[in-house]
């Protein structure tokens, strides 16, 4: 299965960029989207695929709490 997680750029050199995703800091690749450091973006692969909204974050945070208290 894949799953893209979304987080806010804090940092941007080129093309390369650094993505707090829930508190952790992961490198990304932002050449398919055009986004500055306080963007929201979604990740997968470490690539930014798109640019999110900081109300897209906060519903997919929710989704992601669910299901870290799933047993099924």
């Amino acid at each position: 299965m894949c799953i893209a997680v979304a987080g806010m750029v804090i940092e941007k050199e080129g093309n390369k960029g650094k993505v707090d995703v829930r508190g952790n800091i992961l490198n990304a690749e932002l050449t398919l989207v055009d986004a500055r450091v306080g963007d929201y973006v979604l990740l997968h692969a470490g690539c930014a695929i798109s640019l999110v909204t900081k109300n897209e974050v906060e519903e997919l945070d929710e989704l992601f709490e669910q299901m870290e208290g799933y047993d099924g």
